[in-house]
């Protein structure tokens, strides 16, 4: 009888409290990319694939709940308790714009050519900077052209293709934007508030958690649905698709120190113990060759997906040693 390897995850340190959001760049050229961490500590962290670490980014003065990687990895966005977001130069880890707010920040998202930014928070409203006249006002996202752009807390907001915003509300909906108009283009409203919404742009879909229900949805409004929808028998904090196979996906909870693997069809495949604090955020790399996980113990644990596999370390190797400017970041 064959037994499976264990999973043994590799712990990657550093922050000093609990650890917010994560979220992978995308596969670059050389076939590596990197890993972006969220944290209470106010100091977002830049890490290769192997959990080394880069630099942190230095500046805000509260917890930081999101940080996003440009497309090309170039420029990174944080949004922050202390009522900012900010847009960095990651070659350099010099901050290049702050933007205010009147409340915490908690999501942005950058546009493809990284020209624009979109944040949410606490205020209730979204807004679209442009990152090319960072003196500007900003425009707003509403229904009524004025005022909120959800009842409750924005959760998380997206930029996907060229032209499309979605955001998530504590108020239970999806939204999804036209931003060359600023106008509403549809809506989903779940029973429970949204916890969690990641895009996952290698599937097109949009990875949802609300209370015990796991959504994956169709990412433009085109073709907008929610196209598969999984209750669980927990309230999972968040999740992540398999980006390759689309076979799995993987689920962080507030509730224990666990992180779980379950197929699409809802069965629980496999239960990951090495937290020792609630499992607020989880990611899978691009490449789906493993998954990142972020605690309330102020830990990332990086998880293969096939225990045992190589990581493809000496095809990377080389790679890895190329990526001379981003090492300048303290």
């Amino acid at each position: 009888m064959s037994l499976h390897p264990k999973s043994t995850p590799l712990v990657a340190p550093g922050h000093t409290r609990p650890v917010t959001h994560l979220s992978f760049s995308q596969l670059q050229d050389d076939g590596t990319y990197l890993l972006i961490s969220s944290c209470k500590d106010g100091n977002p962290m830049l890490r290769e694939w192997t959990g080394d670490w880069i630099g942190t980014f230095l500046g805000h003065k509260g917890a930081v709940w999101s940080t996003k990687l440009s497309l090309d990895s170039s420029r990174a966005a944080t949004a922050s308790a202390d009522f900012t977001a900010k847009v960095w130069d990651t070659y350099s880890g010099n901050p290049l714009h702050s933007f205010p707010h009147n409340h915490i920040v908690r999501s942005v998202a950058l546009s493809p050519s990284a020209s624009h930014l979109l944040t949410g928070g606490q205020e209730k409203k979204v807004r679209i900077f442009d990152i090319g006249r960072p003196d500007a006002d900003p425009d707003f996202l509403s229904e009524s052209g004025g005022g909120t752009s959800h009842d409750a807390t924005v959760k998380s907001v997206v930029w996907v293709g060229e032209h499309t915003g979605v955001t998530a509300g504590e108020d239970g909906k999806i939204k999804w934007w036209d931003l060359r108009t600023r106008a509403l283009a549809t809506s989903v409203t779940f029973p429970n508030p949204i916890t969690s919404m990641e895009l996952s742009r290698p599937t097109g879909r949009l990875v949802v958690t609300s209370g015990p229900t796991v959504a994956f949805i169709h990412a433009l409004p085109s073709n907008n649905g929610v196209s598969h929808t999984l209750t669980l028998p927990y309230s999972p904090s968040s999740a992540s698709i398999h980006p390759v196979l689309q076979d799995r996906f993987v689920t962080g909870n507030s509730g224990d120190e666990w992180v779980r693997i379950h197929g699409m069809d809802g069965e629980e495949r496999e239960v990951l113990k090495g937290h020792h604090g609630p499992v607020h955020c989880v990611e899978f790399s691009p490449d789906g060759e493993m998954y990142a996980s972020g605690s309330e113990d102020g830990t990332i644990r990086l998880w293969q997906t096939t225990p045992g596999k190589s990581l493809r370390s000496l095809a990377r190797a080389g790679a890895d040693e190329r990526r001379l400017g981003l090492g300048s970041l303290v």
